[in-house]
C-alpha cells in the first residue's frame, strides 16, 4: 500500500505533467489525494519542497538513463550519452522539465556542487573527457568546461527544438546529432605546427 506522501507526490507529479508548474497547488494536490491541504504540509513543507521532490525524481530518471550508456571508446559514448539526453528530452519532456528547468531551491548549481561530484550523470562525462584526454583524442581543455559546453548545446537545441524553430523532428534530430558530434570534434588536439 502507498503512504500518503507516494500518493502525494505521484498526484503532483500527473499534475505537473498536465499542467507545468501552474497545475502545482496544494489545494489541487489535496483534492487529487482526498486530503486536507493542510494534511500535506506533514509530508511536504510547501510547494517548493513538492518542485524540489519533482526536480529530483527527474534526474533520477535522467541518470538512469545516463547509466545505461555503453561504448568502449570515449568520443563514441560521448556521442551516445548526449543521443540518450536528446531521447529522454522528448520521450520523457515533464521529467526533463523537471530536471532542468524548475526552479527548484535545491537543484544543483554550477561550477561548485559540479566540481564536488554531485551530479552522477557529469561524473560520468567528466571520465570520459578525462578517458579521451588520455588517448590523445580531446586536448587539454578542462573536463568541466567540456561538459558543460556540451550540455549547454544540447539544452539550447532542444528549446529551440520545443519553440518550434525546426520544422520537423526529423531535421532536428540530424541536426542535433551532427552539432553535437562537431562541437565534440572541435575540443580534438590540433597538431603543433
Amino acid at each position: 500500500m502507498r503512504s500518503s506522501k507516494q500518493r502525494i507526490f505521484e498526484a503532483a507529479r500527473i499534475l505537473f505533467d498536465r499542467d507545468g508548474v501552474s497545475g502545482i497547488s496544494m489545494r489541487r494536490i489535496a483534492q487529487a489525494v482526498g486530503l486536507t491541504p493542510m494534511a500535506i504540509y506533514r509530508h511536504y513543507a510547501g510547494k517548493e519542497a513538492l518542485l524540489d521532490a519533482l526536480m529530483r525524481d527527474g534526474f533520477q530518471a535522467w541518470e538512469a538513463r545516463a547509466q545505461a550508456v555503453e561504448a568502449p571508446d570515449p568520443m563514441l559514448w560521448l556521442e551516445r550519452f548526449f543521443a540518450a539526453f536528446l531521447d529522454f528530452a522528448l520521450h520523457e519532456p515533464r521529467r526533463y522539465d523537471a530536471a532542468f528547468l524548475l526552479p527548484a531551491a535545491k537543484a544543483r548549481r554550477y561550477p561548485d556542487d559540479f566540481a564536488a561530484g554531485r551530479s552522477p550523470a557529469i561524473n560520468l562525462v567528466y571520465a570520459r573527457v578525462e578517458a579521451a584526454k588520455g588517448a590523445g583524442l580531446i586536448g587539454e581543455a578542462p573536463a568541466a568546461e567540456i561538459a558543460l559546453a556540451l550540455s549547454a548545446l544540447a539544452q539550447g537545441l532542444v528549446s529551440m527544438y520545443r519553440a518550434g524553430r525546426f520544422a520537423s523532428e526529423a531535421g532536428f534530430r540530424t541536426a542535433y546529432e551532427s552539432l553535437m558530434r562537431h562541437y565534440l570534434m572541435s575540443f580534438q588536439e590540433r597538431p603543433k605546427s
